[in-house]
């Protein structure tokens, strides 16, 4: 079908405002000041205990502070307006930092699960000390991050930021490292049972695995210019169908890129209207999948009908 020249695009639905660019930034600072203060008083509780289950949870920490650190500069990056030398903008930024940390969570998951299977198969329990003084740590580091967790759901729900929401779900997900710590102290304290330690040391890094494998397949999957997933390409394509003046449309191709989701669309109007018809049409369907998948950016060509 022969093309009408004009297109319709979307301009820029991913530019946050100035105040969504701040507490974007606050909760990246926030998890970064948060993740840098767990790892030193995690390290101080390991060098006080020797709990291996304290060295998962530094560990995660240290990882958190990479991942919290690369968030927050692809938040920064992935804010920037598209330029000359990227017409598309920068979120791929996110995918690239999300593909980075998990292969270092990966490697730090390995580690601890190494060790703690080395202590598990050891004759004579590994031997823990100041369990007290490490289970006042791991409990404030508890406290900290339920903290973070609570801003990160403020500003999530504010802004719609996809990078604040996936921090905010390895946040929860960190929640139990460290309270699996407290509790292998506590046992340790109080009945002597040091193998304790090392079998929370090993669900935890298990834990560090699965999520590294669920983060780097993502952002491989969107570096590789994969589809949106098939409920939001279902949705636009009904937004299409039902929409008043559109006889038709073909071709729906979507890419994902860090949060942002590229959408191209060719429709198929009355070829007896005026452009300023056409475009109104295809104006007004544009408004509508920007309002149902906030997250994308769109692009519309209009076809002459041929029914």
């Amino acid at each position: 079908m022969p093309y009408i020249k004009a297109t319709q695009t979307a301009a820029k639905p991913m530019a946050y405002s100035e105040t969504d660019t701040k507490l974007n930034a606050s909760a990246g600072l926030a998890s970064v000041g948060v993740a840098a203060l767990l790892v030193a008083l995690k390290l101080w509780a390991l060098w006080q205990t020797g709990a291996l289950s304290v060295a998962a949870s530094l560990a995660d920490s240290a990882v958190d502070l990479l991942i919290s650190a690369g968030g927050l500069a692809a938040i920064l990056y992935a804010a920037k307006p598209a330029d000359d030398d990227h017409a598309f903008g920068h979120s791929s930024a996110e995918d690239l930092a999300a593909l980075g940390q998990s292969l270092v969570i990966l490697a730090s998951a390995t580690l601890i699960g190494y060790s703690a299977i080395h202590r598990l198969m050891a004759p004579e329990p590994h031997p823990l000390s100041a369990q007290g003084a490490g289970i006042v740590v791991m409990g404030i580091s508890a406290l900290l991050t339920g903290g973070l967790i609570w801003w990160q759901s403020r500003v999530a729900r504010a802004t719609g930021n996809k990078v604040v929401a996936a921090d905010r779900l390895h946040y929860l997900g960190d929640l139990l490292p460290t309270l699996g710590a407290i509790g292998a102290l506590w046992v340790s304290r109080a009945f002597g049972w040091g193998q304790i330690d090392s079998m929370v040391a090993l669900i935890a890094a298990a834990l560090m695995i699965a999520g590294a494998l669920r983060i780097g397949s993502g952002a491989w999957n969107a570096l590789m210019d994969r589809a949106a997933p098939n409920e939001v390409i279902d949705g636009i394509a009904k937004i299409a169908r039902e929409h008043p003046g559109v006889r038709g449309f073909h071709d729906l191709k979507t890419r994902t890129a860090g949060a942002q989701i590229f959408v191209n669309l060719h429709i198929e109007l009355d070829g007896d209207q005026t452009l300023e018809q056409a475009h109104d049409i295809g104006a007004a369907l544009k408004r509508k999948i920007l309002i149902a998948y906030p997250q994308t950016d769109v692009i519309i060509h209009k076809d002459v009908w041929r029914g």
